[in-house]
């Protein structure tokens, strides 16, 4: 990104500026079973399934490690593919941001019980599905990636976090990047300390150039300043509801309105969706840290 020390409105200062273009988008939820459904029950045109999905089983791992993956692992890979085959990119040929406020709180639970219960019985592959890059490193063995990998968390921050360093990565090093965010249920009395409920994963593929897979453009600036986190409507939000990586909504909400697949009567967009020119756009806040926000234009390309 580029720095740019300007005031902006409401007391607030930029600090940097760019931008990006979205290739490959992928949403899972229990709700929302993949992006192409997920988009529909976004923009308002279908409602969500009544009956919860079961928990998604990426094909990148073999039967065996698909298994035995724990949910973080299997969203976070079910998302990773999803994304990289919407944007016709190999899976291999890219540098990742794996963003998690929690990571595999299931895997924590029970290794906080087990070590005070019987510490020598601990399973050494629960042990190795606790680290808070397991879900980056299972992707890396199994797609053969040698590229570089970034896993992060920033708590309530961590979806914009990491959106923003993936973006800086991609402008840093003009490459295209995938990134993937994603939390899972944390059960037992861990949850007192790390709430998070239900299963949800989210993720894009950023590139520095359009391309004749371009689904919409970002527009970002990192601000200083006090900023209230954009929402997503609330029947959508009440999908993901309680999920630790909530907040990644309003951004897929944006991209589900702004999409050009499926019929959309005239005039029924929501009204947080305006037209300029041919191109729909919406603004949003993704907060970084407490004084600290990423300002997105989401952009409909094509």
């Amino acid at each position: 990104m580029s720095t740019a020390p300007e005031s902006g409105g409401g007391g607030a200062t930029a600090v940097q500026s760019g931008c990006v273009f979205i290739e490959g988008i992928a949403l899972w939820a229990p709700r929302l079973p993949g992006w192409a459904a997920a988009r529909t029950v976004l923009r308002g045109d279908t409602a969500a399934a009544a009956t919860p999905a079961a928990r998604p089983a990426p094909t990148v791992l073999a039967p065996t490690e698909r298994r035995r993956a724990p949910d973080s692992v299997a969203v976070a890979l079910e998302v990773a593919c999803a994304a990289c085959e919407s944007s016709g990119r190999p899976p291999g040929a890219l540098s990742s941001v794996f963003a998690s406020t929690f990571g595999d709180s299931a895997v924590s639970d029970y290794l906080c019980g087990q070590l005070a219960r019987a510490p020598l019985d601990t399973s050494p592959t629960k042990f190795h599905n606790s680290v808070h890059n397991a879900a980056a490193g299972y992707w890396a063995i199994a797609t053969g990636c040698p590229e570089p990998y970034t896993a992060i968390t920033a708590h309530r921050h961590t979806f914009g976090a990491g959106l923003a360093i993936a973006c800086t990565h991609a402008l840093v090093d003009q490459a295209a990047i995938l990134y993937v965010a994603y939390d899972i249920e944390t059960p037992g009395p861990l949850a007192t300390m790390a709430p998070s409920r239900g299963v949800l994963g989210a993720a894009v593929v950023l590139a520095t150039v359009p391309s004749p897979r371009t689904l919409a453009r970002l527009d970002l600036r990192v601000e200083a300043g006090d900023f209230q986190a954009s929402r997503a409507r609330a029947a959508n939000a009440a999908l993901v509801e309680g999920n630790a990586m909530a907040s990644c909504l309003p951004l897929f909400e944006a991209l589900a309105d702004a999409s050009p697949a499926g019929p959309q009567a005239s005039g029924t967009r929501p009204a947080a969706t305006c037209a300029r020119g041919d191109a729909l756009q919406r603004e949003l806040v993704l907060t970084l840290a407490p004084r600290l926000a990423l300002r997105l234009a989401v952009t409909a390309v094509g």
